[in-house]
């Protein structure tokens, strides 16, 4: 049994399932992974990216920090691909909980998935600062420069920036599903980014798999460990 028809028996043997997805299962998308770029944004920008994407930054510096955000974190014109579409097809059939995410792209309610949880949030959500009005992403692109609200305070993309704590109904949404999964599938992510992978633990179910294109530090834990693209692999795999 090669390793495709082995994923395919554990799909087949579990009825909870809840994918773990980071930022390799939208880079076939066409949407760069942040932590794979080494110098290059240094040369177009004042500040390193972690420096830029942080709360202080935001306050301090609102300007820098939104010609960054629409230039590097808003990227248009992308669609899920297969790994999103399955994901969200295995939810129909009432065969996953949902999904847990480190991406803030929205492609997997995109591709039709309900039950999302977002752990770094979203650009597709915003909110003044002040009065708390809610703007769409379409909003915050018709705005020109800094993007304030009505009432004249800054709006702030929905995003968790660096020095800010993950939003707790999430995090307990998270919990929630990987505790009760009987089969949890860690896909795209190399599980470095904390507190969000440290969420791992709380799954005690039959079947752990791992999709990622480098090996991590649980793979020793894992009952399957496929280092591919996660598009190819779902693609092959059938809901059923």
């Amino acid at each position: 049994m090669n390793k495709i028809e082995q994923l395919q028996a554990i799909f087949d043997d579990s009825s909870r399932i809840v994918f773990f997805t980071g930022a390799g299962v939208s880079t076939e998308s066409g949407i760069p992974d942040f932590r794979s770029v080494d110098g290059l944004y240094n040369m177009k920008y004042k500040y390193p990216p972690e420096e830029i994407i942080s709360n202080s930054f935001f306050w301090s510096n609102p300007e820098e920090f939104y010609r960054f955000y629409r230039d590097k974190m808003i990227i248009r014109g992308v669609k899920p691909n297969p790994a999103h579409l399955k994901m969200a097809e295995f939810e129909k059939a009432g065969k996953a909980l949902g999904v847990v995410t480190q991406n803030i792209d929205g492609l997997h309610t995109a591709a039709g998935s309900v039950n999302v949880s977002e752990l770094h949030g979203t650009t597709y959500k915003n909110h003044c600062t002040k009065c708390g009005k809610y703007y769409s992403l379409e909003d915050i692109l018709d705005m020109d420069n800094v993007p304030r609200c009505s009432c004249g305070a800054i709006i702030k993309p929905d995003v968790v920036l660096y020095e800010e704590p993950l939003d707790e109904a999430t995090i307990y949404q998270a919990i929630d599903m990987i505790s009760r999964a009987d089969c949890l599938v860690i896909t795209g992510t190399s599980l470095v980014v904390y507190p969000a992978a440290s969420y791992i633990r709380y799954f005690h179910g039959k079947h752990l798999v791992i999709i990622n294109k480098s090996q991590t530090h649980m793979d020793s834990m894992a009952e399957l460990a496929i280092y591919d693209s996660v598009g190819k692999v779902m693609s092959q795999i059938e809901v059923r």
